[in-house]
């Protein structure tokens, strides 16, 4: 079932949404050669807690931290820890959720770890800019496929993959719910949009294949072929004059 936000909900959901993105704002200045990861978490909770909200990922299905941290080859659910210790030619996926009232926000970046290759340069180029062609088709009346269709078509004209086995997602008194949004697929099929739809777009996107495995942590998820993967994800409503992206300060 879909779950449609009136706009005073979708203003309630703005302000997890803001601390999310403050915590994204923030932690970019601290991405460095020489930085353990879970500094980077510690840090993000510090905000969260400051902020009135509570870490959406801590204790999720038995997640132990409040950021995913994932490295290089690694597409999410990258776990922090002291060991992880950033590297000059990086690049580093930084996914955060928080819930406020009882209402969630959740977003994420990659970012380059001191100078990067030319190559990972366009990785994180082109997966942004997928994102930003998802977020343009979410209008009325279009199709949830029209979102998929916008990522990978983007992607894919650019040599790059889309990850299958992972997918965008509803959002709003859960942090996930109905519908799943994949990365991929034809347009114009699926559920139409309208507004009061909460959904958070997440292209997941590879420099080689879009096949993945998940490491013996349980969570880490890794491109099989071992090249790096980029990951950008917004909140954002459908509303009737258009897209809102909540998570954007």
């Amino acid at each position: 079932m879909i779950y449609y936000k009136s706009a005073e909900e979708i203003e309630k959901m703005r302000r997890p949404n803001l601390v999310v993105a403050e915590i994204l704002l923030e932690i970019s200045k601290m991405i460095k050669p020489g930085t353990n990861t879970a500094d980077l978490d510690r840090f993000a909770e510090s905000i969260i807690i400051k902020r009135g909200a509570r870490p959406a990922f801590k204790g999720y299905r038995n997640y132990p931290a409040t950021l995913c941290t994932s490295i290089n080859e690694q597409v999410v659910h990258g776990i922090p820890s002291r060991e992880v210790i950033l590297k000059e030619g990086d690049i580093i996926s930084i996914d955060v959720g928080a819930e406020c009232d009882g209402w969630f926000g959740d977003s994420a970046r990659t970012y380059p770890v001191g100078k990067i290759a030319p190559d990972d340069e366009r990785l994180l180029s082109v997966t942004s800019e997928c994102l930003e062609s998802a977020v343009k088709v979410m209008v009325e009346r279009n199709r949830l496929s029209d979102i998929g269709n916008a990522v990978q078509t983007h992607a894919e004209s650019n040599g790059f993959s889309v990850v299958r086995d992972y997918v965008g997602h509803g959002i709003g008194r859960q942090m996930h719910e109905s519908p799943q949004v994949p990365n991929y697929g034809n347009p114009g099929r699926g559920p139409q949009l309208r507004s009061g739809m909460v959904l958070a777009i997440e292209p997941m996107i590879n420099a080689g294949t879009w096949e993945t495995e998940i490491l013996e942590d349980g969570w880490t998820v890794v491109t099989a072929d071992g090249k790096k993967s980029a990951h950008f994800e917004n909140t954002i409503a459908v509303t009737e004059n258009g897209p809102d992206v909540l998570s954007k300060i």
